[in-house]
């Protein structure tokens, strides 16, 4: 994150605003587009390139679409909020991540914007902060209600894998099962029934909208962490003061690399616990070295007034709905 934000400090400087490279913006959206089209087509078909035109049309741009509006929503949230407060931000930087065989890969390592000016005040930190995850988690919860209530039916998995229902289906091989949540199992009981056939979290990484929504509630709840200057850090320091949010980041942090060593260790002995996984090992050093645990003091530090304080209630209910503590797990 660092090196992107000194990438973005050589190409805008001390710039006023107004007088962004729009160029930057702009090639980075395409490059996320073509990246995610590619990532999208991977999941929906299973297969890797080289695809046909038709199949990066018909598979891959329904899931890219759906996650650049959703990160799209998520930081213009965040450039909203900080116009509305008259502070200095950047448009949003959507981050490209080409697809890799053999590791999973969104197309996207989501979506950053840069403040080049001073907040001075909790009030226009926690509004900055707390406007872009309410609104990704809005878009999030759009695509996956359309994505369950307009779901094909099974001949669209037989046609990905003719054998499904086959007692031997999947034998011999890795499987990938994607954790769940709170949230996405709500949602699904309530916009499906049981006459019709509803993907399980093994299979339903080939449905565009399913998979680019519970990815947007992923992106979510990493972002609602209430570590240092995650928006979440800017919502539990703005309602709670310094010295909780610093109580609260460490025992998150100390439960994240808990979990994290429980997952390397169940996946390294193939003990399938199923309580933690591996990631959160790159993701905690990542927090501490670099977006830190300990939120930055702001020179001047308010109560938050009724409307604020429901709306931090609810991006910490947020956080608990979409938070998967296991995002993925490979069975055998």
């Amino acid at each position: 994150m660092s090196k992107i934000n000194s990438y973005f400090d050589k190409v805008y400087g001390n710039r006023e605003f107004g007088k962004q490279k729009y160029w930057v913006h702009i090639l980075l959206f395409l490059l996320t587009l073509i990246t995610t089209i590619f990532a999208g087509t991977e999941w929906a078909s299973g297969t890797m390139p080289p695809y046909q035109i038709s199949e990066l049309i018909d598979k891959g741009l329904p899931y890219s679409l759906t996650v650049l509006f959703i990160l799209g929503v998520h930081e213009f949230g965040h450039f909203f909020a900080s116009k509305y407060h008259g502070v200095d931000a950047t448009l949003p930087f959507f981050i490209p991540f080409p697809p890799i065989a053999g590791f999973l890969n969104f197309g996207t390592m989501g979506a950053v914007i840069k403040t080049r000016s001073g907040i001075n005040n909790n009030l226009k930190m926690f509004d900055i902060g707390v406007a872009g995850p309410i609104a990704g988690f809005i878009a999030s919860v759009i695509v996956l209600i359309y994505g369950f209530t307009h779901l094909p039916d099974v001949t669209y998995l037989l046609n990905i894998h003719p054998d499904y229902f086959s007692p031997n289906y999947g034998k011999g091989g890795v499987e990938i099962i994607f954790g769940n949540t709170l949230l996405y199992s709500f949602l699904q009981s309530v916009f499906t029934n049981s006459k019709e056939f509803v993907p399980p979290m093994s299979e339903m990484y080939h449905y565009p909208f399913l998979i680019s929504g519970w990815f947007g509630l992923l992106v979510t709840s990493m972002n609602l962490m209430p570590v240092g200057q995650l928006d979440g850090g800017h919502v539990v320091y703005s309602m709670f003061g310094p010295k909780i949010q610093e109580a609260v980041a460490n025992i998150f942090m100390i439960l994240l690399l808990a979990s994290g060593i429980l997952g390397f260790v169940d996946s390294a002995f193939n003990l399938s616990f199923h309580v933690g996984w591996s990631g959160w090992i790159f993701w905690g050093i990542l927090l501490y070295f670099f977006v830190k645990v300990k939120h930055p003091p702001v020179p001047y530090f308010y109560k938050l007034d009724l409307k604020r304080q429901i709306a931090g209630y609810f991006a910490i209910f947020i956080f608990i709905v979409s938070f998967i503590p296991v995002p993925f797990q490979l069975a055998m």
